[in-house]
């Protein structure tokens, strides 16, 4: 086991109870590999995980980081490096967004459903700050596609960022984790969420 280690580093578990001993998080799930992490922010609970796809001969891991929220008026945005999944907003309406900090602007392609939102959003510097440290990134928010819909409301949709791999570092894990919690309260500020309990709205 220590020569495996040697070879592979620190397992998924153990960096991720690391995490949840750093932030206060829980680790839950089953024997085999379903571990997920639950890391309540005010009334909100992110949800970091990860899920493979199998396509044939060969299958791809995803790690995911997810939470809840009553979205007030329907925004929706995705951010992600230039050069990177460039025509997806596009084919749901979206438009691109430049927010008028320039290096940010050309390292990151925003597209959103609101111009003026979205500006107020990534106003915010620490938000753009903990994206910057990302080094590669899918963030958005998109539709309860049904993980969650025994539970919620129509009307709640998912924070949500998705990358390709297994993360085993610690304070990426932490970036994202406050890269979640301030964006939920920056949503709250303008207007586009609720700083309430998404079980609890109707």
């Amino acid at each position: 086991m220590g020569f495996l280690r040697e070879i592979f580093g620190p397992s998924k578990e153990e960096v991720w109870q690391e995490l949840c001993n750093q932030i206060g998080g829980e680790m839950k799930g089953g024997f085999w590999g379903g571990n997920k992490v639950e890391i309540r922010v005010k009334e909100w609970i992110i949800i970091l995980d990860t899920y493979t796809v199998s396509t044939g001969k060969s299958s791809t891991t995803y790690t995911r980081m997810r939470s809840p929220y009553v979205n007030r008026d329907g925004f929706q945005f995705a951010i992600y490096r230039q050069g990177f999944f460039s025509e997806v907003g596009k084919v749901f309406g979206m438009q691109d967004i430049e927010t008028g900090d320039s290096e940010f602007d050309r390292n990151f392609q925003i597209q959103g459903n609101d111009e003026f939102k979205a500006r107020e959003l990534f106003a915010n510097p620490k938000i753009r700050y903990l994206i910057q440290q990302q080094p590669s990134i899918h963030f958005e928010v998109k539709d309860d596609e049904g993980w969650f819909r025994a539970s919620f409301p129509e009307k709640v949709d998912e924070l949500y960022f998705q990358v390709t791999g297994v993360i085993k570092d610690v304070e990426r894990l932490k970036s994202l984790y406050e890269l979640f919690a301030e964006t939920l309260n920056q949503l709250c500020h303008i207007g586009s969420a609720y700083e309430d309990d998404p079980n609890l709205r109707l």
